[in-house]
């Protein structure tokens, strides 16, 4: 595996173009080794279209695109031995069956990984003889995360690994993206899933109409707010509410929820309460601390507007 201490993917100032269409917009970023970078973004806003790029599928406009210290698209033949794609179409002839696929697989990269403990690895064991077209379409996602972990890669570029993939399938999911990290591979996940994204996420990288609008820590990312949210399924004027507890109250239609935004500290929140039970208005599912992820997402990109 590469070093930690350089970046395993750096992105300057890329630019995707598609005739007259600008889908990227010069956008820079890194992902490094060692880590979980997950890609978010509403549709058309550009993610695919670069990673694409980094998978070296497609030639940018402009700019800078190196992984692994390599230019994808011109120095492609040198970098498939150490790169891992999971695409989420899948990409598998529909009659081949799921031992032969492996197999093929590691024997193309060459790389000592038992086909066998590999299926086991993506919880397929008993299913070597199904084909592909007879696989459900969580099993479906996980042979071809198998098909990425062939390479034992430095670096993995996953598209929606956990997309239709059942609870005890996205544990596997889950367990098999922190190993790889912790082994040293710079893991790239795009997803729409911010539940999914939330649980893995060392850093997260957000895009929006063709631009990065966010690149940070998940925690740096969450950290900028504290809030208290909270369900009531009582009428009650959170105009006055918002007056007695010195904090902006909102009801966000979206989740059914009202957020207190501020710090969420127990004098408020017991202030909150007070008042509520004063009017006469129940409180359910009273919560308190950072932001969500999903909460960030939508504020940057506008979705709760849209």
């Amino acid at each position: 595996m590469i070093s930690q201490q350089h970046d395993a993917v750096s992105v300057e100032n890329l630019v995707v173009q598609y005739g007259t269409v600008r889908a990227v917009g010069g956008v820079s970023f890194a992902a490094q080794a060692g880590e979980v970078t997950i890609v978010l973004g509403p549709n058309g806003a550009g993610k695919t279209s670069t990673i694409e790029v980094c998978e070296g599928f497609r030639a940018g406009a402009s700019g800078e695109v190196r992984v692994l210290g390599l230019n994808p698209k011109s120095q492609r033949h040198l970098l498939n031995a150490r790169m891992g794609v999971m695409l989420q179409g899948g990409g598998v002839y529909p009659s081949i069956k799921v031992g032969e696929v492996v197999r093929q697989y590691c024997t193309l990269y060459g790389k000592s990984v038992d086909p066998n403990a590999l299926i086991e690895t993506v919880g397929l064991s008993g299913l070597q003889n199904r084909t592909w077209r007879r696989l459900s379409g969580g099993e479906q996602q996980r042979l071809s995360l198998a098909l990425a972990l062939a390479a034992r890669p430095d670096v993995a570029f996953l598209d929606e690994p956990t997309s239709g993939v059942d609870i005890n399938g996205r544990d596997i999911i889950r367990h098999i993206i922190k190993n790889l990290a912790n082994e040293g591979c710079a893991v790239i996940v795009a997803t729409h899933e911010l539940d999914e994204a939330e649980r893995l996420a060392d850093r997260v990288i957000i895009f929006d109409h063709g631009m990065v609008v966010a690149n940070s820590t998940l925690d740096d990312l969450r950290s900028g707010k504290d809030e208290i949210r909270f369900r009531s399924p009582t009428r009650f004027d959170f105009v006055a509410l918002s007056a007695h507890i010195g904090a902006d109250v909102q009801w966000v239609a979206d989740s059914g929820e009202y957020t207190v935004a501020g710090t969420a500290d127990a004098r408020r929140i017991a202030a909150l309460s007070q008042w509520m039970a004063d009017a006469g208005a129940q409180i359910t599912d009273l919560r308190a601390g950072q932001q969500r992820l999903e909460d960030v997402f939508r504020r940057l990109t506008n979705e709760g507007g849209k």
